[in-house]
């Protein structure tokens, strides 16, 4: 397709703008929020700029007493690429994706066949096409969640280096074992409610993981304490951001940006995922949670670690 002058210049905008903003997990993080105060109907983003806090929550864990001494400096640095390089790929691919629909919204026509050329999937392009017509708001969250799970599936899910040193290692497999880690949405009443997160190496379950949180953060009681933490608690990586909260008695993580350089990511080749995976049924789906609590069970877990990592210094001693 022959694109026109005022095709490339959008094509510069979206590239320059979403550079920008894939720096790292704070300012992914602020990205994605922005986005969706400007354009609430579009939920994915909220949803994104909250999965996007736990990330780095993730990220700065490492830095924690216990996975210091438990994990070595090799192990650490895997684990958090790992979660970088997923959170550059997810925000690559749909970043370009918004700014298409915003410029779509201020032309008042569609404009996502500038898409193909940011190697969006196919699958992706007919779901926003669709979108503008029907304006079906849950369709789009779980067309979302389903592409961007697709996008990181081949390159760092099943990459043979992340697969052979993070997911088959077994930090990785005894944390997936003992269910230590969890996606939450904290606010400023103390109460944290989200899920544990399990087997993510499996695409399906991700999927279904996606939007089970979807379907607690857009529950009415618990998205107006998240709104609110998330207008008012500046982002910074450590789960300092919400502990400050909650009665917890434990060392604090450090603030991302003072341990973690930026990364320069090798942009690949993208392949459509949509060309060679068939979309199942069960993707499209809505999925039902119960809504509890879990901010008590985690935090158990997270002070049995640190008794075992104690327990561990005092034998040594």
């Amino acid at each position: 397709m022959n694109l026109s002058l005022q095709d490339t210049n959008y094509l510069h905008y979206i590239t320059k703008l979403t550079r920008k903003h894939n720096k790292d997990n704070i300012s992914r993080t602020k990205a994605y929020f922005n986005y969706y105060v400007a354009h609430p109907e579009i939920k994915w983003s909220f949803l994104a700029s909250m999965v996007s806090r736990n990330a780095g929550y993730n990220m700065t864990d490492l830095w924690l007493s216990p996975f210091t001494n438990m994990l070595n400096k090799r192990e650490r640095s895997r684990m958090f690429m790992t979660y970088e390089r997923a959170n550059w790929l997810i925000f690559s691919d749909a970043y370009p994706q918004l700014l298409t629909y915003e410029l779509s919204i201020y032309q008042n026509k569609p404009l996502f066949y500038l898409l193909r050329n940011f190697h969006t999937s196919q699958f992706m392009i007919n779901e926003w096409e669709s979108f503008w017509r029907t304006k079906d708001l849950n369709r789009l969250v779980k067309s979302l969640i389903i592409n961007e799970q697709n996008v990181i599936q081949a390159p760092v899910i099943r990459q043979s280096f992340f697969r052979k040193h993070v997911f088959t290692s077994l930090p990785y497999l005894l944390q997936d074992f003992l269910m230590m880690n969890a996606a939450v949405f904290p606010g400023f009443s103390g109460v944290l409610y989200g899920i544990y997160v399990h087997d993510f190496s499996n695409l399906s379950k991700r999927i279904r993981i996606g939007k089970q949180l979807a379907s607690i953060l857009f529950e009415p009681s618990i998205y107006h304490q998240a709104i609110n933490f998330a207008k008012k608690c500046e982002h910074t990586g450590s789960r300092k951001d919400y502990e400050q909260y909650i009665n917890v008695n434990l060392p604090a993580a450090p603030a991302l940006r003072t341990i973690y350089p930026v990364i320069e990511h090798q942009d690949i080749i993208r392949r459509d995922w949509s060309n060679w995976v068939g979309i199942k049924k069960k993707w499209m789906e809505d999925e039902k949670v119960e809504i509890k609590e879990i901010g008590k069970p985690f935090y158990r877990k997270r002070a049995m670690l640190y008794a075992y990592y104690h327990l561990k210094q005092n034998m040594k001693n």
